[in-house]
């Protein structure tokens, strides 16, 4: 019978991936990977091993094939309705919790949510704030909500975040104001090719691109929400490597002030946001 070790070395994958890939068939922890490399596994564990090997060289993301992925220091449910949570994006939601520090029941609205890592990473850290996270996909605001179910209190009084169907802010409710606004809307224009490679190919389109210049969800979230900050209200977006400098121009032309952009940990320039005086 098939063992740890044999499966880990024959996999056909990088060792990262296969070690995950095992894990989650087995329900082991890395370390027992070490401890119990040597003992006889399940036909049929060997078998869902394979299977999801195959898939992955086949360039299916380890996320779906799990249907898991940590963010902000939580595990968040993964479907292919749903962009996967990546790293960078955390910088999102640092920059919003510091707009809202000093912001006692901060009310928080999170535009274009999927898995609901932003919305719900900001719950997780502020209980006090009330959050609002938007999607026009009811398929992702199913993943959103069983995320919210899994990681927060939903016990609280009002529930810690609130869902809402919709095309950016157009169900939004117009007698809300926002401390802040965030989003991490489609910015991959329509003729970049690598929609067409690695993970990309087996996400959902419209959370990757706007099938345009990837500037025109930024242009719509920018030009509206105005009407939903609060004074000095903040909004932050994320954006393309190459994107900086027009989006902090389209802020700076809606009336926003201290506009700035705030590089990654890979040193590019990834997020951009400002200030709104109502």
């Amino acid at each position: 019978m098939s063992n740890a070790a044999d499966l880990l070395r024959t996999a056909g994958l990088p060792p990262l991936e296969a070690r995950i890939l095992l894990m989650h068939v087995l329900g082991w922890r890395r370390t027992e990977l070490i401890t119990r490399d040597l003992e006889p596994l399940d036909p049929d564990a060997v078998a869902r091993f394979e299977a999801l090997c195959a898939r992955r060289v086949k360039g299916e993301p380890i996320a779906q094939l799990t249907g898991k992925r940590e963010f902000f220091g939580l595990e968040f449910d993964v479907t292919p309705d749903v962009l996967i949570p990546r790293p960078e994006t955390e910088l999102l939601v640092e920059l919003t919790l510091e707009a809202v520090a000093d912001t006692p029941n901060a009310r928080v609205l999170d535009l274009g949510t999927g898995t609901g890592a932003i919305a719900i990473s900001i719950a997780h850290a502020r209980p006090d704030a009330r959050v609002w996270a938007v999607d026009r996909s009811n398929a992702a605001l199913d993943v959103a909500r069983g995320n919210a179910r899994a990681l927060l209190d939903t016990a609280r009084a009002g529930g810690p975040v609130s869902f809402v169907q919709s095309d950016w802010t157009g169900n939004v409710d117009p007698s809300l104001l926002f401390e802040a606004i965030v989003s991490n809307p489609p910015y991959i224009a329509s003729d970049d090719p690598h929609l067409e490679q690695g993970d990309l190919r087996f996400e959902p389109r419209g959370a990757l691109t706007d099938d345009a210049d990837g500037l025109s969800a930024l242009r719509t979230i920018i030009g509206n929400a105005p009407f939903l900050l609060a004074n000095r209200g903040a909004l932050w977006l994320e954006h393309g490597y190459d994107q900086a400098d027009d989006v902090r121009a389209l802020l700076k032309a809606r009336g926003f002030t201290e506009v700035r952009s705030m590089r990654d940990l890979a040193g590019i320039e990834r997020c951009s946001g400002g200030l709104f005086t109502a």
